[in-house]
């Protein structure tokens, strides 16, 4: 691809090659390394790299019998009339032919500025149209729901084609992978937790795919290399999705996860020796590992009777979950079926043993929000079903366990508390009115999380106006003892347990990947001391500021949205945006560090902005029920209002507005694009949900109904036809669809890559018609999931595939 001035030289070859003198162009043709063997002609101005090819034989001949003429007649002098007339013509017909290829090369470039882009012909059928609730819906993609095909096959092959291609024309390629890459390049840690008598922490040295554990036999002890999941595979795809050891310490339970899948496989290792044990734990799929306390064995959820492929790759929906109880150092064909739902197949079960090793507790799901609580005393030898007792026998609210003395038990929960609180429930008492109350519930904070600590205490974690705020209270009377300093930032981890005297938390900003704290809760006044903090390299923090701002939205509703940029940042309307977003289940987008916010700052001058719309759990339940259901659209509102409100302050104009959102904020990304396409220039939708009306028929998606309702009911049906993108795709009445890269991948068993195949389909035929000239485009990766668990250099090339995306869509250039 040529640029400016190396189109110059060529053109001035071109058009003026018979007004220059010959003795020039031969000196120009023939000066030292400007000819090379094979009849390749370097057409040289300073620094010029253009190169051009002789394609022609006769040319290469002739270009031959010219140089070594000149070179044996005249030492390459070009004074013979002769040779300069045989080089003349050589260089005429040269030209003559080089003007068009470079002609074609320009109309290339030209048009690829322009995002001018011919489609696959992706197979349409018209004839294939469904009758839902009285209305007839067209599905002319559903055969890539077949994802195993040959045809989507080479449906992915022809579009990786055309966006392979693009995204590696970006001029600043090199460098923003260079700088993405060095960005990453320094330790990473984890909190370190006690188990036994030692200490764990993962820590990645910088480059390396996947994080490594690490194990020492005291805080200052010298660290051993204890688990690398970098040597399970020759390409990092191998990742540990899970971490428990037994209530000694002596026994660890670590799940592994291939290809980013939420599948699972489960091994055990003996922590002194450091060898595995013989079993490996199949089929095993949104669980966690609950450790009886006598060591010997572990409660756990499994698919066992689930047909055809399970490494992430297929579509097929997930039924009937089952806990089995597994014995260390025995076959899963062994296992103990302890608890099962036959007539209710797609619940997860969930379950804890309490603090003092007596009981079991399982919590049901059936979406991703309420849960059952049922108990059982568990037997000293585990050999058949368990009888669980109920506590909780309505889909209602949520109850989180906490800890347990005796009998009563501790739960966080939204029940009458649409901001948490925490209740104490005597399981050999449960009704409702002989409930306690622990902790009220704060009416303007949301308790986020609770972590019992030092046999008396808790460590309460509250959301205050989406920032993190540490208290540490009586575990027995939830009084208050003293409040932890915090920057503005998110606590993302904290370690520690009810029989610990010390724990850490892992506290992060904007504009910090990390700091990690140690408190010793022996000493008063608390006083937590920094234990790691984390550094970017070539990261100078003061250069920037964060900042959080108020904004209304189209029904007059107040929401809170973080900015960060440049100290000083100029209000002209010129200024890029990264506008990111998720709003959705209950998930609360609080400021944490990101390498790419931080890249497109010091990149082009940008400003980052995240909103935290309605659907999220930012003020709790009221916030979450405000954005989704039959009001999900108020989310979409408060993303439309975040847009408009930064073109009004003077931060952008629309023209400068990319926006970006992963799973449900790719739904909500790609639902905005539709619903107005003037408020927004690139879109980046990875891993979203873009077909409303079938999303509960694959994998795990019928959990979602609780925050999209389900279409096989008429009134949910109706709403999500409203902002289904897969069924909203339409030309805008003036200009024309944002450009947009919708990302997804061969192992995303969470939201499958067949919602993004049918939406991006659907757009190439509908909008492309119509003179679209913005790109329609989708990275479908390989050997990747929905996100967790993906190698370092993956992560890095899908980032620099998204500035390249960006960067070409919007003619924006780095700033050196």
């Amino acid at each position: 691809i040529l640029n400016k001035k190396q189109r110059y030289f060529c053109y001035s070859i071109m058009q003026n090659s018979m007004s220059i003198s010959s003795s020039h162009i031969l000196r120009l043709a023939f000066r030292k390394n400007n000819f090379v063997k094979c009849g390749k002609l370097r057409l040289l101005h300073q620094d010029s790299l253009t190169r051009s090819r002789v394609d022609s034989v006769a040319n290469r001949r002739l270009l031959q019998t010219g140089c070594s003429s000149l070179s044996t007649r005249h030492n390459c002098c070009g004074t013979s009339t002769f040779c300069q007339l045989q080089v003349l013509r050589l260089l005429h017909r040269f030209i003559k032919e080089e003007k068009v290829q470079i002609a074609e090369k320009t109309k290339a470039l030209q048009d690829s500025q322009h995002c001018i882009m011919k489609y696959p012909n992706v197979r349409r059928d018209e004839t294939f149209v469904e009758e839902l609730h009285g209305n007839k819906v067209p599905d002319p993609y559903r055969w890539l729901e077949d994802v195993d095909s040959e045809e989507t096959k080479k449906f992915v092959e022809a579009q990786n084609a055309i966006t392979v291609p693009f995204l590696e024309q970006c001029t600043d390629r090199a460098m923003i992978k260079e700088k993405l890459t060095a960005m990453n390049n320094h330790p990473k840690y984890s909190c370190p937790y006690k188990k036994g008598s030692r200490y764990f922490y993962y820590m990645n040295r910088g480059l390396e795919n996947q994080s490594i554990l690490y194990v020492q036999d005291s805080l200052d002890g010298e660290a051993r290399e204890y688990l690398n999941p970098n040597k399970l595979s020759e390409d990092g795809t191998v990742s540990i999705a899970g971490s428990h050891f037994s209530e000694d310490g002596e026994t660890h339970a670590y799940m592994l996860s291939s290809s980013g899948s939420d599948w699972t496989t489960v091994h055990f290792k003996n922590v002194s020796t450091g060898e595995n044990y013989p079993e490996v734990l199949e089929k095993v799929k949104f669980s966690g590992l609950a450790w009886t306390h006598d060591n010997k064995g572990v409660f756990y959820g499994c698919y066992r009777n689930q047909e055809g492929k399970t490494d992430g790759s297929e579509t097929t929906s997930n039924q009937n979950q089952k806990l089995y109880y597994h014995r260390v150092g025995t076959k899963q064909e062994e296992d103990v079926l302890v608890v099962e739902f036959p007539q209710e197949p797609s619940w997860l079960i969930g379950a804890s043993v309490s603090d003092c090793g007596k009981y079991l507790l399982v919590t049901p799901m059936k979406c991703c929000e309420e849960n059952l609580v049922f108990f059982a005393n568990i037997p000293e030898k585990i050999t058949e079903r368990i009888s669980l007792t109920p506590i909780i026998d309505k889909f209602e609210h949520k109850y989180e366990f906490v800890s347990n003395d005796g009998t009563v038990c501790n739960f966080r929960t939204n029940d009458d508390a649409p901001n948490y609180r925490l209740i104490s429930i005597d399981l050999l008492d449960p009704a409702k009115e002989k409930w306690t109350v622990l902790l009220e519930e704060n009416s303007k904070d949301v308790l986020d999380w609770v972590e019992p600590i030092h046999n008396d205490k808790m460590l309460c974690c509250y959301i205050k106006d989406v920032k993190s705020v540490l208290e540490i209270r009586s575990l027995t009377t939830g009084k208050l003892e003293c409040e932890l300093p915090l920057p503005i930032g998110t606590i993302v981890a904290v370690s520690g347990e009810r029989k610990h005297k010390e724990l850490f938390y892992k506290f992060t900003s904007k504009l910090s990947p990390g700091i990690i704290y140690h408190l010793d809760m022996t000493k008063q006044p608390y006083d937590p001391k920094v234990f790691r903090e984390i550094k970017v390299s070539g990261l100078d923090a003061s250069l920037y500021e964060m900042q959080q701002v108020f904004y209304h939205s189209k029904d007059g509703t107040r929401i809170p949205m973080f900015l960060m940029h440049r100290k000083g940042v100029t209000l002209d309307g010129c200024n890029p945006v990264l506008l990111y977003g998720y709003g959705g289940f209950n998930i609360s987008m609080q400021p944490t560090f990101s390498y790419g916010q931080i890249l497109f700052m010091q990149l082009v001058n940008g400003v980052v902005a995240v909103p935290n719309i309605r659907g999220g759990g930012e003020y709790g339940e009221e916030w979450h029920n405000g954005g989704c259901l039959l009001k999900k659209q108020n989310g979409f509102d408060d993303f439309h209002a975040a847009a408009e409100y930064l073109v009004k302050e003077g931060y952008t104009k629309p023209s400068l507005i990319t926006i970006q959102g992963g799973s449900n904020g790719g739904l909500l990304v790609a639902a905005c694009s539709n619903q107005k396409p003037d408020n927004y220039a690139a879109v980046i939708a990875q891993v979203g949900v873009m077909d409303l009306l079938r999303y509960h028929k694959f994998t795990i998606g019928y959990m979602w109904c609780s925050d999209y309702g389900s279409p096989d009911e008429r009134e949910h049906f109706t709403n999500l036809y409203k902002f289904s993108p897969y069924h909203n795709v339409r030309m805008p009445e003036t200009g024309q669809h944002p450009a947009t890269l919708l990302l997804t991948a061969d192992h995303d068993d969470r939201v499958v890559p067949l919602h993004s195949f049918k939406l991006i389909s659907e757009m190439q035929h509908k909008l492309s018609a119509k003179q679209q000239t913005n790109p329609l485009l989708i990275r479908i990766d390989t050997k990747a999931g929905h996100g967790g668990g993906k190698p370092t250099m993956k992560v890095i090339e899908e980032t620099t595939d998204i500035f390249c995306f960006a960067m070409n869509c919007l003619k924006l250039r780095a700033t050196k």
